[in-house]
This record gives C-alpha cells, structure tokens and sequence, in this order.
C-alpha cells in the first residue's frame, strides 16, 4: 500500500489533514480558460496548495503527444504531414472531370425489323465532389427522345449505401446504375492520363458496336432501271410542282345569251388532273368564281354499258383511258365534259415539256379574236372651278373619293423662307370710285401663292384691309387640268393682273423685288426687267419707289 504523504510528513487520510494557515485565496479555482471564444481546459504546473482535480491532469507535452502522435507505417510521420500544405477537394479537383464512353442495349418488342437497339452515352466523372452523369449524344433523325439521361448526383452502388468512386471505374466493365447496364468501351487521354498516375491500369479500350437498324438504313433500297408506270411515288417527286397551263376559249355560244369566254386550262403533271378557270375579267358584271370545273381526272373513253345507269358519277372501272398531256394541243378544238374549248396558247414551261417529250405535236399560238363591240374607253371629264377653295384641293375632290391634301415643294419652302415680292397696284374698273383705291400685291415665294391689301384713304367710304387671302391664282383662258399660274416673270410694271374677275394694274415695286430679279435674270423677260429698273433707277428723290409698296402693319 502506498501512502500519499502531505508537507506535513502525516499520511493523505482522513483525520490526519490540517488546514494550512498559510493559505489566504479560498476562492474555487476556474479549470476553464477562453481563447478565441471557445472554452479550454487550464494546463498549469502541479504544485503546492493546488487543486487535487488539476494535479492529476497530464501535462502538456504528454497530452500532445496522446492527441497528435499518429501511426508512421500508414500515413507517414507526424512531421512530414506538417510540412505539407492542406488543399481542399473543391480547388485540387475543380473542373477536373472523367469521360468515359460506353452503350446500353434497348430491347425492341413487336417490331420484325429490330430485336434490340444500340444506344451510346457519355459518363461524365467530376472529381471534386465524386458526382456522375449520363448524357445520351443526339442523333438526327432518330425519332428517340435523347440528352441527358441522369442528372449529376452520386449513383449508388449497393444496397448498403455505397457509391460509385473512380476506383470502381475501368474498360470493359459493365456499370449497372438504376437497373440499366452500361458497359464501358473508351475514355479520353485525361482520364487515361489520371488513372495511371494515381496507379490503377487500365484494360484495352473496345470497339462502341454499330445500331444495326440503323446499319440496314443506310443501306441504299432496291430501285428498278426500268420506270414502271404503276410507280405513282416515282412520279411524284418527279412531277411535284410541275403544270401544264393553256389559254383558251370557252365557246358556250349554243346556250341562252351564251358568248366565248376567256378560260384558263391547267394540266397537273403529278397526278394527271385537269382544272379550268374562268377569267374573271373587270366590270364584266359576273360574280368573281373563277373555277369552272374542280381538279379531277378527266375521262377520255368510257366502257359501254349494257343498261342505262342512275348513277351521274363515272368510277374508274368504268373509264378505259383518261386525258393525257399528248392530247391537249394549241390551235385545235376539245371537248371537254360536253363543252368546247379552243386552245389558242400555252405558257412557256409547257412549250418547254412538249418540245423534250412529245417534239412531234405543234405548239402553234392562234390569234384570239377581239370584240367588235368593245366600248371605248372614255376619257374622264372634270369639271370646272367652282371658286371654293385652292385650285389644287378642288381637283383632289374629282380624282379620289376620300381627297388627299396636294403634295408640296418642301425643299423650295425651305430655301425661299419669308422671301416676299410686293408691287403696288390700282383697281382697273368702270367704276369711277374705284379710281382712287391703292393695293399691295404681294408674292410669296415659297409656294408661289398671291394674296392682296387695300391701303386705307381718308374720306373714300371703303374700309381697307386684306382683300384676298394667300392663295395660287391661275392665268386668265388656262384649263383646270392643265393651270398655267402667275409668276415673277409676269409682273412688269404697267402689267395687268386678272384675279377672279378683277383687273388691277401694277404701278410700282418695292428695290427688294429688282434685287431678287436680277439674281435670277436668266428665268426673267428682259422686258419685265426694263419696266423694273425705268421705274425704281431713274426714279427722282423726291417720290423714292418702294415707298408706296410698303405693307402698312396692322
């Protein structure tokens, strides 16, 4: 028995223990310590006066050595593990993947063309997080819904819970995920390559087998050089989109009113019926139903029959031969269901087919004979001005139905501004109060248009102001649909100016307008020029031309 012997010399039992006057702290000791925000047990030295729960703890060393001393035959020892730096999965294997190329076998049921089908996929290994996908490459034309066959997730691999890892994998095995067996055949150099590093070798890569539907498709069909007329599929694709078109006339002049009409008469190649259309032509006061007789085949000879028949409708039992493209030729008279038809000309791809195939029928046009009693064509009359309005917009009202506003000059609306020609003018009447009334005749020109201003007098009874509104005033004796309307060129002064009726007399011009004249004196008489510079150059200062013309403001 061994004896636990105090400072005292006494042995540790109960009775023999004192207190120890020298003690001052009786506090509890803590045994935890925070570092970090994390609690941790307190290591200190054993020594004198401590606690008996702290004296039996390990010291440091020991403890480490307990808790970090691994085994050197497995992994190697503890202080080469040290020196090498922790890497995690997610960056050492990031976008590292495994592809292996494999097949599964589809087994086809009621089907006397195939026994079973050849399906290829791609296994995609991504070694980060140990997940696998299938995917199914697309095939054209295959008629099998293909691509991803199982998302990205970790396949099982037993009933225990065990999942497939990378060292399950290898060439020429067979990997069975969710009851499909999918045997590998081929990887890629990568997966090759990572295999034989980490030391796992890998079998000899297989062959992927070939679908044999798929084999017998591409096995070109059976075909006969000799074409066969029973071959509707042959002519077909030969003749799809092929017509033969001739213009005729239909002569239905035995019936009631009857007349020739315009026809058109189409052959379809493809398979061998005839269509008729009328044509509809305008104002011919018939209801615009072109089809004269539907697509249908049209018989050429019937078998005779030995009893009258109640039947309207003819069966192809009962019709020895039908109407061939060789029996349609242009300048020769048909009779088709009962009705005659001349073919007068046909269009150019059926003179092209009759030239390759049948080279010996004629495809002669004939002239179509035209209606003696075709009216002629009457001009429309317009009628005259009737004073309202521009005479632009009053034509617009004979032309449509709903008037459209007439189209004008915008570039010489912008080059010509607030650009203003003004004359003086007196009022040519019988009247002889008339006399003594002044305008002002100004022309715009950016839209050639004229308006007119009475110049106020004292005295004279009549009230001056805006005597006509800016408006195109046509030449006296011009027709409406051909107007001839005032220009720059026509105002000479002593000039007469005939506006709806009314007569004025130009008088004086304003220096802009000899300014603006002689700009342009290749468009100007030189006798409207002469007028201008007589009255405004030799003018006296004492009566200063263009003060007279000045538009009064309002």
């Amino acid at each position: 028995m061994s004896w636990n012997w105090n400072s005292h010399g006494l042995p540790f039992l109960p009775g023999y223990t004192f207190r120890d006057v020298t003690k001052s702290a009786f506090h509890r000791p803590q045994t935890l310590n925070y570092k970090n925000g994390y609690a941790l047990p307190r290591r200190p030295t054993v020594g004198i006066g401590q606690d008996p729960l702290l004296s039996e703890q390990l010291i440091q060393q020991q403890i480490n050595e307990l808790s970090y001393e691994t085994p050197d035959i497995t992994y190697g020892s503890f202080e080469e593990s040290l020196l090498q730096d922790f890497i995690p999965a997610h960056v050492a294997f990031d976008k590292k993947v495994l592809r292996f190329y494999a097949y599964f076998e589809e087994d086809i049921l009621y089907s006397p063309k195939e026994v079973y089908r050849v399906r290829p996929v791609v296994i995609y290994y991504y070694l980060e997080d140990d997940s696998m996908c299938i995917i199914e490459p697309m095939v054209e034309n295959s008629g099998i819904p293909q691509g991803k066959r199982i998302k990205r997730q970790r396949l099982p691999k037993n009933e225990r819970g065990d999942h497939y890892l990378w060292k399950d994998l290898n060439l020429g095995m067979d990997l069975e995920v969710y009851g499909v067996k999918y045997h590998i055949t081929s990887c890629d150099a990568f997966t090759k390559e990572f295999m034989e590093s980490e030391g796992m070798l890998l079998n000899d890569p297989e062959p992927m087998p070939e679908d044999p539907y798929s084999k017998h498709r591409k096995i070109p069909q059976p075909y006969f050089i000799t074409p066969s007329e029973f071959d509707h599929m042959h002519q077909f694709l030969t003749m799809d989109r092929k017509v033969l078109r001739f213009y005729a006339l239909w002569d239905d002049a035995d019936s009631l009113y009857g007349e020739t009409k315009p026809v058109t008469i189409q052959y379809y190649l493809v398979d061998d019926t005839v269509e008729i259309r009328e044509v509809h032509e305008p104002n011919s006061g018939r209801d615009p139903f072109p089809v004269l007789m539907r697509r249908q085949r049209l018989p050429k000879k019937v078998k005779p029959q030995p009893f009258p028949s109640c039947v309207l409708e003819i069966s192809k039992d009962e019709v020895d031969e039908f109407y061939s493209p060789k029996d349609f030729q242009v300048g020769q008279t048909m009779k088709l269901l009962g009705r005659r038809f001349l073919l007068c000309d046909c269009d150019g791809f059926t003179k092209e087919y009759f030239q390759k195939n049948h080279p010996d029928l004629e495809m002669k046009p004939i002239e179509v004979p035209k209606k003696a009693d075709m009216p002629e064509e009457r001009k429309k009359a317009i009628p005259p001005y009737n004073g309202f309005g521009s005479l632009e917009d009053s034509l617009q009202n004979c032309l449509s139905l709903i008037p459209e506003p007439p189209k004008k000059n915008i570039l010489k609306m912008l080059e010509n501004d607030h650009k203003v020609l003004r004359y003086s003018a007196r009022l040519e009447s019988q009247n002889p109060e008339d006399e003594s009334r002044r305008f002002i005749l100004s022309y715009f020109l950016s839209d050639d248009m004229i308006s007119i201003f009475e110049k106020s007098t004292r005295n004279s009874g009549i009230i001056g102001g805006k005597f006509l509104e800016k408006t195109r005033i046509p030449k006296p004796g011009c027709t409406v649909e051909n107007p001839e309307f005032y220009s720059p060129a026509d105002f000479a002064i002593g000039a007469t100016v005939e506006v709806f009726s009314h007569r004025f007399v130009l008088t004086d011009a304003d220096h802009y307008v000899l300014k603006y004249l002689e700009s342009n004196s290749s468009q100007i008489p030189s006798e409207t020029l002469d007028s201008l510079r007589q009255k405004l150059v030799v003018g006296t200062a004492n009566n200063q031309p263009g003060d007279e013309a000045a538009e009064p403001s309002s």
